[in-house]
């Protein structure tokens, strides 16, 4: 045999499954990512259908701070009264 038969040989036998074997890690690592891709996806559009009443929220509780800052206000000027 000469060494060109023995090098094609090597490559067949050894290197060309060693890079099959490290592409079928790759690709699985690739599936795994992808999977997870897809579940941050389904949850960022299940958070946005969450958030759509966010606005109105907002606005209860803006009034809501207002009628406790009101409150406030009455009972530190009553607190004002009976010290001052």
């Amino acid at each position: 045999m000469s060494l060109w038969a023995i090098g094609n040989l090597v490559v067949l036998l050894v290197v060309v499954p060693l890079l099959v074997a490290l592409l079928n890690r790759v690709l699985a690592a690739l599936e795994r990512i992808r999977g997870a891709a897809d579940d941050a996806l389904s949850g960022g559009v299940a958070i946005i259908g969450e958030l759509n009443g966010t606005p109105a929220l907002l606005e209860t509780t803006d009034g809501v701070i207002k009628e406790v800052a009101n409150g406030a206000v009455r009972y530190a000027g009553s607190v004002a009264k009976l010290l001052g």
